[in-house]
């Protein structure tokens, strides 16, 4: 069905309107997004921008190794044995960067973290509550 849908809005250049509790299906298939809560709309916008508007400035850093970041970063939250998060803006990366290779931290990858479209909707409308 997905795949249907994808060529006819590709192809045949159609709109289509997808009406979903599934916000990790609709993550992976639409372009735009309009957020409804209580009969209301609070948001019509492109699902990249949605995703994009965070609170915090999470950037990912992907390491061989996170033995020494809990020394080094005190504020990194440890994602898993290679990968840790640190709210730090983006002039705050290159000090990082340089803070890991003068202790011999190979970097594979520094990215800002996104959200996902259930995290943005959730983060829109205050949860789960309907008032």
């Amino acid at each position: 069905m997905r795949e249907l849908l994808v060529n006819l809005a590709k192809n045949e250049n159609m709109g289509i309107v997808i009406s979903s509790h599934n916000l990790a299906e609709l993550d992976n298939l639409v372009n735009k997004v309009c957020i409804i809560k209580n009969g209301e709309i609070i948001e019509t916008s492109g699902i990249t921008e949605i995703k994009k508007e965070t609170k915090a400035n999470y950037k990912i850093f992907e390491v061989n190794s996170i033995e020494k970041i809990k020394s080094l970063l005190p504020g990194a939250v440890i994602i898993n044995n290679n990968k840790f998060k640190i709210n730090a803006v983006k002039e705050e990366v290159p000090e990082i960067v340089e803070l890991l290779v003068n202790n011999n931290i190979p970097i594979y990858e520094v990215r800002k973290e996104e959200k996902t479209l259930e995290e943005a909707f959730f983060e829109k409308t205050g949860g789960n509550i309907i008032e």
